[in-house]
């Protein structure tokens, strides 16, 4: 059995990857520092899978955690990195914070595993590495334009970290350009549970109509779509979970043609805010209560993947819809408030 070292695996994508690697036969070792994430996550991991994966309560972004977490785990022979901050809003606001904490704990992370000869590597990046695209949809082709936020510009500064360290042939490295992670596991045992205000869309829907919030903010009703709201590409975090094990199987079965490959990760298909929320009006019969503010810093007009790269190189496609994304987040959200 192959041992995985999962950062950042009590996170949301972190859990549900750690969830579908396990069904793969894999044993992964989760380090976490539990800033914006829960204890209890592994109790609902090992709900759905039977097995407990191993857990270590450490910082990534500090040098000497990360010696110390290979040091005790000699025979872990591929890394997948979520441990990062993620959300644009706050980046902006707090641009050190972002990047101190990400782009230390890629260097630390590449530092450590090429001194052992550890060259399996899967860099959770971004399509905001794209900032505001020319055409629709995006492909991996795509400019790399001036990143509208700091959180964005990390990661383009981590897929060059990338690229410059794959060039000896010293580390194998693929990236996956996530579109917009939505939903939770369908048992209801894992889900997206930000601690404080909720960054992203979906979970500001489900709170609001959980009572948590008073009402969802729409920023901005003046864009140039169909009808005013950001597009965005939303993939079922199950889908995208499976996407690691295939980039993963890839670099481990030596299956990659370039020390550096980087795929899109979405459904192809562009929704608007306001869709979404229809889309979990119609699946739950529960009415959500919105109002329009003003476009925020740092969002695009509109994003959606080209997929398929994915789809042919990795022999890998979203299968769930956006219903299915917004039904098992309510039942997330219904389980987590105990609501009936």
């Amino acid at each position: 059995m192959k041992k995985i070292l999962v950062t950042g695996g009590l996170g949301y994508i972190g859990s549900h990857t750690t969830v579908e690697l396990q069904k793969e036969g894999y044993e992964v070792v989760i380090a976490d520092n539990l800033s914006n994430s829960r204890l209890e996550v592994l109790d609902g991991i090992e709900a759905i899978t039977g097995q407990r994966p191993n857990f270590e309560k450490l910082d990534i972004s500090l040098r000497g955690d990360v010696h110390q977490l290979l040091e005790k785990h000699p025979e872990i022979q591929g890394v997948i990195h979520f441990a990062a901050f993620k959300a644009v809003g706050e980046s902006v606001e707090k641009p050190l914070s972002y990047y101190r904490n990400n782009l230390d704990s890629l260097i630390y992370l590449l530092e450590e595993m090429i001194a052992r000869e550890l060259d399996h590597f899967i860099f959770s990046s971004s399509c905001t590495v794209y900032g505001e695209a020319d055409e629709m949809p995006i492909t991996e082709q795509a400019p790399i334009k001036p990143a509208e936020s700091p959180y964005g510009n990390t990661k383009q500064i981590g897929e060059e970290i990338l690229k410059d360290a794959s060039k000896n042939g010293k580390i194998q490295v693929i990236a996956l350009r996530y579109f917009n992670p939505v939903g939770a596991h369908p048992s209801s045992e894992i889900g997206e549970l930000p601690l404080g205000v909720p960054q992203n869309l979906v979970p500001f829907v489900t709170q609001t109509v959980a009572g948590v919030r008073p009402e969802l903010k729409v920023f901005g009703n003046d864009y140039p779509t169909r009808d005013g709201t950001a597009i965005r590409d939303y993939i079922h975090v199950v889908d995208l979970a499976r996407a690691h094990v295939a980039a993963l199987n890839r670099l481990i079965n030596e299956r990659n043609e370039s020390p550096m490959e980087i795929f899109n990760l979405g459904t192809g298909k562009g929704s608007t805010v306001l869709e979404v929320i229809q889309a979990f009006e119609k699946v739950t019969g529960k009415s959500v209560p919105y109002s329009f503010a003003p476009r925020r810093d740092g969002d695009v007009t509109e994003a959606w993947a080209d997929t398929s790269l994915a789809s042919s190189v990795l022999g890998w496609h979203s299968e769930l819809t956006l219903e299915d994304a917004m039904r098992d987040a309510w039942n997330w959200e219904r389980k987590v408030r105990e609501i009936e």
